[in-house]
């Protein structure tokens, strides 16, 4: 079977909500891919940030392989040998004192939604059924419906409500905004330290550290979504320590498992966190011997293998080559580490075609807000690799 052999049989029998480019991937590694019909191709998306250790990582895959030959599932109505493995690692990494595993990102943000809200009860003492949690303009934050109904992108929410009450939106990188918005009913903002599918939207600098001093002040918990932007992927461990900024709730998700398995986590210290008791909330798969074994391997590479330092040093030298670029298609270029967006100008006729058109040059990315090309290759990109991925970029940005 050819590739156009794979599309037609996905258009025929899968549900039609997602518009991918045209490519049908069968294998990877590092910062490769290769199509169905050979062709090879520089991954700048890594999956939305989930394979920052780069595709097939060795050490990532003899630990699923392990485990897998092992003890794949338990639940959670018994204990295994490597989630509390996992717990202690990566509480000793992040500083936070515990953590709760689930699945996906989308599940690590709904956890802390409902951490926050019975925080607000039986901490804060906010009146029953009055909580409120701040959220940006601009958010993305996953596709439960309770999450789309605090986001401001009309497809998302459209024909899918009524949508859960109790959320606040102010403007993304407008503490004033903030401010204003706390009341005493207030039990949490929760934002991206950098709004990625919003079109890779970097705050104002102090904006973080002005919002950790709004929370502290009002007894607010600040919730800072780290699922796309942390584990190393904008040159730190976590994008809001760009801002020196250390969040009451931390989620996690995509990287945790270096692509291999959907695992995510929320992080926050006992007074937080143990609002949770048995029966409040739990996952099947989550906390899983499969998933905390792959999980624990991918922040290890991750730590062994300077892979946070590399995304800075290349982040830098990438959003450099990329500001040089003289074409007449691009707006603005920002981002932090191996995060980029290259806004263009709306006369440029949309990000999709460029985004084609690098496709045919070899190179995989993927568009976000109709103008904006999303650049994120896996975090063991080289120099040499990003120069001969220039090549590519320069020549379709300078196309008419």
């Amino acid at each position: 079977m050819n590739t156009q052999d794979y599309i037609a049989l996905e258009s025929q029998y899968n549900a039609k909500n997602y518009k991918p480019l045209d490519v049908v991937l069968e294998r990877g590694e590092g910062i490769w891919v290769w199509d169905v019909d050979g062709k090879k191709y520089l991954d700048f998306l890594s999956a939305y940030s989930a394979v920052n250790q780069g595709h097939a990582h060795p050490t990532i895959l003899q630990a699923m392989i392990d485990q897998a030959s092992r003890l794949p599932l338990t639940s959670r109505a018994f204990r295994n040998n490597q989630l509390p493995l996992l717990a202690k690692e990566l509480c000793e990494l992040t500083g936070y004192q515990r953590m709760l595993p689930m699945n996906s990102g989308a599940e690590a943000v709904e956890t802390a939604i409902k951490m926050a809200r019975k925080w607000g009860y039986k901490v804060k003492c906010v009146p029953e059924g009055a909580a409120e949690i701040i959220v940006c303009a601009g958010n993305f934050q996953g596709r439960t419906t309770t999450i789309i109904g605090f986001s401001d992108e009309a497809q998302y929410r459209d024909g899918f409500g009524p949508f859960t009450p109790g959320f606040v939106t102010v403007p993304y990188g407008d503490a004033d905004a903030l401010e204003r918005a706390i009341t005493p009913n207030t039990v949490a903002f929760m934002v991206e330290p950098i709004q990625g599918e919003g079109g890779v939207i970097v705050p104002p600098p102090g904006y973080l550290k002005r919002a950790r001093e709004l929370c502290t002040q009002h007894n607010v918990l600040l919730i800072a979504d780290e699922i796309q932007t942390g584990l190393g992927r904008t040159g730190k461990l976590f994008a809001s320590q760009w801002d020196e900024v250390r969040a009451d709730v931390i989620t996690v998700g995509k990287a945790l498992s270096g692509g291999f398995y959907p695992v995510s986590a929320v992080l926050a210290d006992d007074p937080i966190i143990s609002v949770f008791k048995p029966g409040d909330h739990g996952s099947t798969f989550g906390g899983n011997p499969l998933g905390a074994a792959v999980a624990r391997a991918a922040i290890r590479v991750l730590v062994e293998e300077n892979m946070i330092e590399n995304a800075r040093e290349q982040g830098d030298y990438l959003i450099g080559r990329l500001s040089r670029i003289e074409s007449q298609h691009i707006q603005e270029v920002r981002g932090r580490g191996l995060l980029i967006g290259v806004e263009l100008k709306p006369e440029a006729g949309g990000a999709r075609r460029f985004c084609e058109a690098l496709k045919e040059e070899g190179l995989l990315c993927k568009e976000t807000h109709d103008n904006v090309i999303r650049f994120a290759p896996p975090l063991v990109i080289t120099r040499a690799d990003i120069d001969g991925a220039m090549d590519k970029i320069e020549k379709v940005l300078m196309m008419d």
